[in-house]
């Protein structure tokens, strides 16, 4: 079984590949899973209500791409750029434009090219991972609202720094912007362990890199919390927790123990996400998850041409509903309904950090520019360096799916 760390950095190597948001929790953690969402968001309540011994910090997620690590390989010495591809059994790094070329085409290798000429001027000492947000030939200047902005759209979302700004005159200069996020401390590419973190002190400033941390930082004091939002915050987690004491643990030690089954209920409830739904009635979800399930056993029986791979599909199917038991049953519909508590509490604090931005940001549509939200967030244990994302799904999925929003890839 996986433990909390292991199962949110996706593999035991501890590389920070991929995170898992925090109502699925749940799901995917069974009854320590549940209590520590929970806990992530009473910490960042606790936080935004000026209590300093909060035990998570926060980072905030940026919708740049690709993912870039740089850095000096421990085996040689020599300082390398690498996509994913690092943690390969084989690690794909690039430690020349010819590298680069051999792997690579078009605006990927265009961006991995400025990354390997741009970044070895940081001085990087170990390995950093980080997103690009922009590279040269990326940032327009634009009027929004009326008023003067620079742009840049990796993704989905666009941010935008005004001209006349500090900020902007030095992304101006810049032939590459970089977010950096996580640390890497190891003797070799496959022992490389992951911090989410990065002391940006230790790096050599230069006009052509703007480059920052991913770390939230509000000066401002406009995210602290009001006594009322205090209370409206209390009051879902209170929800949360009643919610959850009702819930037989032996139902979520089984979800937990059947990875694959918890892996079948996140995509079916992101099938609600990508149309823009929350879940409504957590029996009435049940019961269409019930459905599902037959459909998708049902189809894969279609497929199946002797009465011997059908009868293999047919045991498969009763393996699987074995599960809905009337206790299970009800105790799942408990799950989804402490699900919805805790988006509840997030949606609160994701609202109260998104006050503080650097940047503003909005998305493009076919009518002009509409303002949005950032990404999200990522709330980081400080005991366990463990990590959950807090994300508005359903602002960022109607985005991303809707077919008036402008990718930056589309342009």
């Amino acid at each position: 079984m996986k433990t909390f760390k292991q199962y949110i950095l996706e593999n035991k190597s501890g590389k920070n590949t991929h995170m898992t948001h925090i109502e699925d929790r749940v799901i995917y953690g069974g009854v320590k899973g549940a209590r520590e969402a929970i806990f992530a968001l009473r910490s960042m309540r606790d936080m935004l209500a000026g209590n300093s011994s909060s035990s998570h910090d926060v980072t905030v997620k940026w919708d740049g791409a690709p993912a870039v690590f740089a850095g000096i390989d421990p085996s040689d010495g020599k300082f390398f750029v690498a996509k994913k591809g690092i943690f390969n059994k084989e690690p794909k790094v690039y430690k020349s434009e010819a590298d680069v070329k051999a792997d690579t085409s078009g605006d990927l290798a265009d961006k991995l090219i400025i990354a390997y000429n741009e970044l070895k001027k940081l001085g990087i000492k170990g390995v950093i991972q980080g997103d690009i947000m922009f590279t040269s030939g990326d940032v327009a200047k634009e009027s929004i609202e009326g008023q003067s902005y620079y742009t840049f759209q990796p993704n989905t979302i666009v941010y935008s720094v005004p001209v006349d700004s500090n900020l902007g005159k030095q992304i101006a200069k810049a032939k590459i912007g970089v977010v950096f996020h996580t640390t890497y401390t190891g003797k070799d590419f496959e022992s490389m362990k992951a911090s989410f973190k990065v002391d940006m002190a230790k790096l050599n400033k230069t006009d052509s890199v703007w480059f920052q941390d991913a770390e939230y930082n509000d000066v401002s004091g406009k995210a602290t919390f009001t006594a009322a939002d205090t209370l409206e915050v209390n009051k879902a987690l209170t929800d949360a927790g009643k919610i959850f004491q009702k819930i037989a643990g032996s139902t979520l030690r089984q979800i937990e123990k059947n990875q694959s089954l918890a892996q079948q209920f996140e995509t079916f409830n992101n099938t609600l996400v990508r149309k823009g739904e929350r879940i409504a009635s957590p029996t009435k979800h049940v019961n269409d998850l019930i459905t599902w399930f037959k459909g998708k056993f049902e189809k894969e029986r279609l497929q199946r041409k002797s009465p011997k791979g059908k009868e293999g599909v047919d045991k498969k199917e009763q393996e699987l509903m074995s599960f809905f038991s009337s206790k299970n049953r009800k105790n799942l519909e408990l799950v989804f309904e402490l699900q919805n508590a805790i988006v509840d509490a997030k949606l609160i604090i994701i609202n109260k950090l998104d006050k503080v931005k650097q940047m503003k940001t909005f998305v493009r549509t076919k009518s002009g520019f509409k303002v949005t939200g950032s990404e999200g967030f990522v709330a980081i244990d400080k005991t366990s360096n463990g990590a959950v994302k807090l994300v508005d799904r359903l602002e960022f999925s109607t985005n991303n799916f809707s077919k008036d929003v402008i990718k930056g890839w589309e342009r």
